[in-house]
């Protein structure tokens, strides 16, 4: 077996689907950072709050006022020059840390493709995505004919591996036995032309849905990498995620999983692509650049080294939930980072009480003083949230003078369709309490089961 692996990383094959792949990313990024501009987001979620839920680790990351319009700048740049392969290596480590940055700010924006995005881009540092039709080509004078074989496999197992996983998280007795939370959703898209108001209206049809999407995820990985079911597969990525597009507001994801797809196809395939692309840009000086057979690493084993350890730890990270106690919907210990896509709809409301532990003297916090609407929302059912938010409530109220400060929250919660439930014990002063990864033991426990 380690005979056969040794040989497989000595395979090589034609560049044009990683070149594909580096000009569709990093166009799609740069559009992606236009359209997050264009609708006012950077303000209405970076610069106008007062207050930012952090990720655990990460505190130090927060906005930069007006600099952050920068910081957008850079990332959009970076996502361009990556796309034309113009100093690819810095572009992509400068998007790379740019986005995270952007990611990090505000735990509040957490998206599944943010994530993706993330960790696609850091995987493309350590891939030789310039060495064919890009500036640095140019530059360099010269182009490769061929390229490391697992360099473009890494990208297919890391798109099997957020499809399949999600899949996977979809064998669930809510989703499958109860058609939640598609069948609270759906109905709600009523005003969708022709099939709104009557088609997603049928319970037969959430149920149809239900099963059919998590079939969708754990076949279409398989359906992508056999030759044969290759075309039929895209056309069912495009119909997927063109239809979740116009149900659901998820922006740019679907059109970046239907590009990302691409590279499961041949080099015959890319090479049709690229000469479009070129028929495009015919107006542009021509160069004579010459052609090297094969491209090869000055450090390969650490490269490929830090590929599999990156590639393992995507594997093993999402089962992380299973070190905590309790139900992982409720809980959402180990939810993030583990593919878990638009699988519950989950509704609180939580109040803050400040006591002073010495007079026994309280008040109530208006959430509104400090959090957007948005903020509050994701803040009143999600435990993470509810801790950080306390203790930033403790210690503002401390410096405005008062003492023996502690924190209360009365909280309920509503987890698809369930009546809602209290969700954390009123009687623990959130105050004592430490930010961690641990298991906290002051949520209420989950009387249902999924």
């Amino acid at each position: 077996m380690f005979y056969n692996s040794k040989l497989y990383f000595k395979k090589y094959t034609s560049p044009e689907p990683l070149a594909v792949f580096r000009i569709l990313f990093g166009l799609m990024m740069f559009l992606s950072i236009i359209r997050f501009w264009s609708k006012g987001w950077i303000e209405t979620l970076y610069l106008e709050p007062k207050f930012h839920f952090s990720y655990y680790g990460f505190d130090w990351v927060k906005p930069l006022g007006e600099l952050t319009y920068i910081l957008f700048i850079i990332c959009g740049l970076s996502a361009l020059f990556v796309s034309i392969g113009y100093k690819y290596r810095f572009s992509i480590i400068t998007f790379f840390l740019s986005f995270t940055y952007i990611e990090l700010m505000d735990k509040t924006t957490y998206l599944n493709h943010y994530y993706f995005i993330s960790i696609l881009s850091f995987l493309m540092i350590f891939l030789p995505a310039d060495k064919f039709f890009s500036v640095d080509n140019l530059k360099r004078k010269n182009y490769f004919a061929k390229i490391p074989k697992w360099t473009i496999d890494s990208i297919k197992i890391l798109i099997s591996i957020v499809y399949i996983y999600a899949g996977l998280a979809k064998i669930n007795s809510d989703w499958l036995l109860k058609a939640m939370p598609l069948k609270i959703w759906l109905p709600s898209k009523y005003d969708i032309p022709v099939i709104g108001d009557y088609l997603l209206q049928q319970e037969w049809v959430h149920y149809l849905m239900s099963w059919s999407g998590m079939i969708y995820d754990l076949s279409i990985p398989f359906l992508l990498f056999y030759k044969k079911t290759r075309a039929f597969a895209f056309i069912l990525v495009i119909i997927f995620h063109l239809f979740t597009a116009v149900l659901f507001p998820i922006g740019m994801f679907p059109y970046i999983m239907i590009v990302a797809s691409l590279i499961f196809f041949d080099s015959k395939f890319h090479n049709k692509i690229i000469r479009l692309i070129k028929i495009i840009i015919s107006p542009i000086k021509k160069y004579n650049i010459k052609k090297v057979e094969k491209f090869k690493y000055v450090y390969s084993k650490l490269i490929t080294s830090i590929v599999i350890i990156f590639l393992i730890i995507q594997l093993i990270f999402p089962f992380r939930f299973v070190i905590y106690p309790g139900n992982l919907f409720w809980n959402e210990e180990g939810y993030r980072f583990s593919w878990r896509v638009m699988l519950m709809e989950k509704m609180g409301y939580t109040t803050f009480k400040i006591v002073d532990g010495v007079s026994n003297k309280y008040f109530y916090v208006d959430n509104k003083d400090f959090l957007t609407p948005f903020q509050e929302k994701q803040m009143s059912f999600q435990p993470d949230f509810i801790i950080e938010y306390a203790h930033f409530l403790g210690n503002h109220f401390t410096l405005q003078g008062h003492k023996n400060i502690e924190v209360y929250a009365d909280s309920f919660v509503a987890l698809n369709g369930r009546r809602s439930k209290r969700f954390i014990d009123p009687n623990i002063n959130l105050m004592k309490e430490k930010r961690s990864l641990k298991h906290y033991s002051w949520i209420i426990p989950f009387k249902d089961e999924i």
